[in-house]
């Protein structure tokens, strides 16, 4: 059975680079598929521009599966678009109807300044692991299953943590664009486990200064990162990292 096609109006977010302003732009998107995700969307009336000789829109991809954060977009007012716990590569036009005008704009936060179109510098990110440093359990040879012991919850806990891929839409989604989900995520995963236990303390309160140091806002559990994040990183994760910040700095004294 063949797919259907679509028709829809765009308003994009268009900027050429982070010291101009920008504005949106008008175009329109002609017989789409149906099975075609939004990126292909995308490719389509990239296409069409340059055939106009007409500057392509810049937006973030690599993968395009889902797996690496790469991508990310405000949809119609909702990071990643309308459909629950998947990525803007991910989401298909079936989602929408023929005719829809569909807002199109780039993660606004402080932390995360436009480059260009759809394009954020998201290297804040970066910065706040790299402010968490290294483990210092020896890593060479696997040991043997079970070697060091670590219950199911807590294994399964920060499994679920580690599934975040930093593609900032719980900043882009939050009214403070708080990256308090991202933080406590990167934060727990490794808390949570005995490898991570080493430098436990200097790691919380590095990454929690990095982060404020970023332009982030604080969280206030509006629970709008919950609802906008493709992996469903729960909101707990935000608990455990200040209850675990407070421990450091009073440790720390």
């Amino acid at each position: 059975m063949s797919a259907k096609t679509i028709n829809l109006k765009l308003r994009v977010w268009r900027q050429a680079g982070p010291d101009v302003p920008g504005k949106f732009e008008e175009y329109e998107a002609k017989g789409l598929s149906t099975d075609a995700s939004f990126l292909e969307m995308l490719d389509v009336v990239n296409d069409e521009l340059e055939r106009k000789n007409t500057d392509p829109i810049a937006f973030d991809h690599d993968c395009r599966e889902g797996i690496c954060g790469s991508c990310g977009a405000v949809v119609n007012g909702a990071a990643h678009g309308p459909e629950s716990a998947t990525t803007l590569c991910q989401l298909h036009m079936r989602k929408f109807k023929d005719g829809d005008t569909i807002t199109i704009e780039p993660w606004r936060a402080n932390g995360f300044p436009i480059l260009k179109d759809l394009v954020v510098d998201r290297s804040a990110f970066d910065r706040i692991i790299q402010a968490g440093g290294f483990v210092s359990v020896r890593t060479g040879q696997a040991p043997d299953a079970h070697a060091i012991p670590i219950p199911k919850p807590a294994a399964d806990k920060a499994m679920d943590a580690a599934q975040c891929i930093g593609c900032g839409a719980c900043v882009a989604s939050c009214p403070n664009a708080s990256a308090s989900l991202f933080t406590a995520a990167k934060i727990n995963q490794l808390a949570l486990l005995p490898q991570g236990h080493p430098e436990r303390s200097r790691r919380v309160i590095a990454m929690v200064e990095q982060m404020d140091k970023e332009g982030f806002g604080s969280c206030s559990k509006h629970y709008e990162c919950e609802a906008a994040c493709p992996k469903e990183i729960k909101v707990e994760n935000i608990t455990a990292m200040n209850r675990e910040y407070r421990k450091a700095l009073v440790a720390s004294e």
